[in-house]
C-alpha cells in the first residue's frame, strides 16, 4: 500500500508539473516576449483579421498574386487538412495535376514565357505555404498590373517591398508573402482588384 502511494503522489505532481505549470510558464513566456507570433501572427487590415502570415490563402482573381497549388484538404487550403499530396514523382496524378497547374499557369499569365517556376504548379509539404518564389511573383506581374491598371514597375516595387531575403541571410530561399503583398496591392489601388 505504500508503495502505492507513493504512486499516486509522484503521478499526481508530475501531472501538475507537465500538464499545468509548464504549459502555462511556457505559454506565458511566449505571450509575453511574442506576443505577435504567440497569437498566430495575425494579419490586420480595415479593422479585421484577414489572416495569418504562415497559413496560405486561395487567390483567384487575376488582380492578385496568386499563391502555390495546395493538397490541404478536397479544395485546398484546408488549415484542417494540412498535409501533402503523398504523390511520388513517378505518380501519373501528380504527373497530370503538375501538367494541369502548368496549363493553368500559363492561360492567367499569357505573356509570361519563360520557365514556369516550380513553385508556381507544386504544393508545398504543408499545402498550407503562405509563399511564393521572386520569380513566381515577377512571371505574374503582368497580369496583376494589367487587371489593376497599374503600372509593371510599380506593381515590380511592391512585390520587391514584400520579398523578404534568406533568414539569417544563408537559410532558405527569398520568399514573398501572397497574403502581405496582395494587402499591399488593394493600398496601392484600392478600388480594382
Amino acid at each position: 500500500m505504500k508503495h502505492l502511494l507513493i504512486a499516486l503522489r509522484v503521478t499526481l505532481v508530475f501531472t501538475l508539473i507537465t500538464g499545468a505549470a509548464y504549459p502555462l510558464i511556457v505559454t506565458g513566456l511566449a505571450k509575453g516576449l511574442f506576443r505577435h507570433q504567440a497569437d498566430g501572427s495575425l494579419i490586420q487590415a480595415g479593422g479585421h483579421t484577414v489572416g495569418s502570415e504562415w497559413i496560405g490563402q486561395n487567390f483567384t482573381k487575376p488582380g492578385y498574386f496568386h499563391g502555390r497549388p495546395s493538397a490541404a484538404g478536397n479544395d485546398g487550403y484546408d488549415g484542417l487538412s494540412s498535409g501533402g499530396s503523398n504523390l511520388g514523382p513517378t505518380n501519373q496524378k501528380l504527373a497530370d495535376r503538375t501538367a494541369a497547374d502548368i496549363r493553368k499557369f500559363r492561360a492567367e499569365n499569357p505573356t509570361f514565357t519563360g520557365s514556369v517556376p516550380p513553385d508556381a504548379v507544386t504544393a508545398s509539404g504543408s499545402g498550407l505555404d503562405p509563399h511564393i518564389s521572386p520569380e513566381t511573383a515577377e512571371a505574374q506581374v503582368a497580369r496583376v498590373a494589367g487587371a489593376r491598371g497599374m503600372s509593371q514597375e510599380a506593381v515590380r516595387q511592391l512585390v520587391a517591398a514584400n520579398t523578404a531575403g534568406r533568414q539569417f541571410g544563408f537559410l532558405g530561399e527569398a520568399r514573398v508573402n501572397v497574403l502581405q503583398l496582395n494587402l499591399a496591392l488593394d493600398q496601392a489601388a484600392p478600388g480594382r482588384r
